[in-house]
């Protein structure tokens, strides 16, 4: 039986129009040492928005604020699971991060050095951001 989620992901914009990306860990089995976005998994019956704002607190340790849904994608992990990804633009309330074991580095990144340094999963994301938020 293959495995489905739903997940949801925070592309996290500061004032100075950067964006935060977090490094998986090497010894992860999908994307081992990708950069990406805060978020993840939900749980049975979790609304995704508050989905959201755990997961970003437990792989950063940063408050949110949802601003805008910025795309929905659909695609199989290195593993075979099949996910439902809700990606949303977000801004933090707080500043100091402190990531969990899942990640092994952050960066807050201009704009237009991430789309050469995230993961090619969330370019796509990157451009809708960039197209509709940004210019």
């Amino acid at each position: 039986m293959k495995r489905m989620g739903l997940a949801v992901k925070s592309f996290i914009v500061n004032d100075r129009k950067e964006l935060l990306l977090i490094k998986r860990q090497d010894n992860e089995i999908h994307c081992p040492g990708a950069w990406e976005v805060p978020g993840g998994r939900l749980e049975i019956g979790e609304n995704p928005f508050d989905a959201l704002r755990r997961e970003t607190k437990e792989e950063t340790n940063l408050e949110i604020e949802i601003l805008n849904p910025l795309r929905v994608n659909f695609f199989e992990r290195d593993d075979n699971q099949t996910i439902t990804m809700i990606s949303f633009l977000c801004r933090p309330i707080s500043d100091s991060v402190v990531l969990s074991e899942e990640h092994s580095d952050y960066q807050w990144i201009d704009i237009d050095k991430a789309f050469y340094t995230i993961h090619q999963a969330f370019r796509k994301d990157l451009e809708i951001f960039k197209k509709n938020f940004f210019e």
